[in-house]
């Protein structure tokens, strides 16, 4: 039988719940309140976070369905859809193993390279959390980067180790992620690798040969790109169809 599972959303990544749906409601796939899927006996497949060639990836890396999530974190769609769309996935999917999510960095300028080093140090473990620090304080850090003086941005625009760390200094960036508890000599060291700032610019540039990525977020389900797919609302229909087992009639049918 069909447990219907229906997911409300705010504009905040922390509020998210799942309640059951009435026996006479059916299910409107085509409605982002909709329920994706099931969640009988649920595992714990969101806290597994494996380091990749060109990201980060969450949840079961052994499961049947694979979605990539390329991001920008100067990017305000990015930003939306860490707080809306993320915590959804990670509910309905994630947890329960049934989908992994792999986020890969497009770098689109200097900032956003600062940024990625930043939410790519340290062991991958902790990547959830930088990356949604990041993402869900970008109003903040990056409004500051927008009012700053011309000439300051122009310093910032150069991209070269100096200016990583002027920046990562003067938004705050880095002493966001010592606040939560990470090593302020670690956080420097990560801003300042050169090596590694070139291989982000490369791997974002694999990913535009390899899946045709022109903007962000876009998202590639079972290693092929989406296309119109740049936001929750326009993921979430695709995901459905993917996870739709069952005729649509069926799943109208009382538990």
């Amino acid at each position: 039988m069909i447990k219907s599972v229906l997911f409300a959303m705010t504009a905040t990544a922390a509020a998210l719940m799942a309640a059951s749906a009435p026996a006479s409601a059916g299910q409107d796939l085509s409605d982002t309140g909709s329920r994706l899927m099931t969640l009988d006996n649920p595992e714990n497949w969101q806290g597994t976070i494996l380091r990749t060639e060109r990201g980060h990836l969450i949840g079961n890396p052994k499961a049947d369905a694979q979605l990539i999530e390329f991001i920008s974190y100067t990017c305000p769609h990015c930003a939306d859809f860490t707080a809306r769309g993320e915590p959804a996935l990670e509910l309905a999917l994630l947890m329960p193993g049934k989908m992994s999510l792999e986020v890969r960095p497009v770098i689109r300028n200097a900032l956003d390279l600062t940024v990625t080093l930043l939410a790519q140090c340290g062991d991958p473990d902790g990547f959830k959390g930088r990356h949604q620090a990041l993402m869900l304080s970008q109003g903040e850090w990056l409004g500051k980067a927008q009012g700053s003086p011309v000439s300051q941005r122009a310093i910032w625009s150069r991209g070269d180790k100096a200016s990583r760390m002027n920046v990562a200094s003067a938004l705050g960036l880095t002493r966001l992620l010592a606040d939560r508890g990470q090593a302020q000599v670690e956080l420097d060291a990560c801003v300042s690798n050169d090596a590694a700032a070139r291989a982000l610019v490369n791997n974002g540039r694999a990913d535009f040969e390899e899946f045709g990525v022109q903007g962000t977020p876009s998202f590639a389900l079972d290693g092929k790109l989406l296309e119109g797919a740049h936001n929750w609302d326009s993921l979430y229909p695709a995901l459905s169809a993917r996870f739709a087992a069952t005729p649509a009639v069926s799943l109208e049918q009382a538990d």
